[in-house]
């Protein structure tokens, strides 16, 4: 029997999903939840990342196309459904200082604006967790500030009966989580356990920048177990051929260590409130009754 339980995940640009969360997605698809990435832009102003690919002018002058392409490869693979919300993305400011984003791009839209589309696929799905960026992002794509920005905007507005009653009865989802992707505590353990094993640090530069940046970081606190699903993860990265070098950063760790010091994908759950101390171990505590 299907279960009743649904999840949307929230994303800037194709492939974010996969490298964002990717395996705690696959792991409560697997489980029969149903897990929906609603993901903001289509890319369309990105570039072929992957140095090793072939027919790089095609691909650049078809780029819309074949990011859509991967994205349907890559949801499969992870088991999940997928929404493009029809945004046109922004594309990555250059200069000092930064040009404000180009007109009618997702990041260029006002909250509420951007949140419209979400607001109609929370009242749809009627998800118990809904997963999105935090404040900064991830990093300081406005596509990805933006998306955090819509994602509170349409939780808001998606709870409120009398907000666009039209895209269906307001609700109110139970619990929400900011995607935690690369802790401190996942970079040291991670290096520390290469270096043991006779390799090259991977994430030395990374480490001493985010201690500089983050001296403060707390601890995540939700540690969900996947490295059941890591390959099914890895899998949906590789789909989105134009922008995951397969001998790029994402593939350097062997999984063999990283199934031994890190097996977990990491949250932060922002509703209801954490308890302190307490590190919850699945998103859907609470609403499986």
């Amino acid at each position: 029997m299907k279960s009743e339980l649904a999840m949307i995940a929230v994303h800037a640009h194709p492939d974010d999903e996969s490298s964002k969360g990717g395996a705690t997605m696959a792991k409560y698809a697997a489980e029969g939840v149903r897990v929906v990435v609603a993901t903001f832009t289509g890319g369309e102003r990105g570039g072929v990342l992957n140095p090793n690919l072939p027919n790089r002018d095609h691909i650049l002058a078809n780029l819309p196309e074949v990011r859509r392409a991967e994205m349907a490869a890559a949801a499969k693979l992870l088991g999940v459904e997928q929404r493009f919300m029809g945004f046109t993305d922004s594309g990555f400011p250059e200069g000092d200082p930064k040009p404000p984003p180009p007109k009618g791009s997702f990041a260029a839209l006002t909250p509420a604006e951007a949140a419209q589309p979400l607001v109609a696929l929370i009242r749809e799905i009627t998800p118990q967790v809904l997963i999105t960026y935090n404040e900064s992002g991830g990093y300081p794509h406005p596509d990805h500030i933006q998306t955090h920005v819509a994602s509170v905007k349409a939780l808001q507005m998606a709870a409120d009966p009398a907000v666009l009653p039209a895209l269906g009865p307001a609700f109110c989802v139970p619990k929400v989580y900011y995607e935690r992707g690369f802790s401190l505590a996942r970079l040291m353990a991670v290096d520390e356990a290469m270096r043991q094993a006779g390799m090259d640090s991977v994430y030395g530069d990374w480490i001493a920048n985010r201690r500089q940046q983050r001296p403060d970081e707390q601890p995540a606190t939700s540690r969900i177990a996947v490295a059941d699903f890591f390959d099914a993860r890895d899998a949906a990265l590789r789909a989105h051929a134009t922008q995951i070098d397969p001998d790029g950063r994402f593939f350097f760790v062997p999984r063999a260590i990283e199934r031994a010091v890190w097996p977990w994908e990491e949250f932060d759950r922002v509703a209801p409130p954490p308890v302190p101390g307490e590190v919850e171990t699945d998103l859907f505590a609470g609403q499986r009754e």
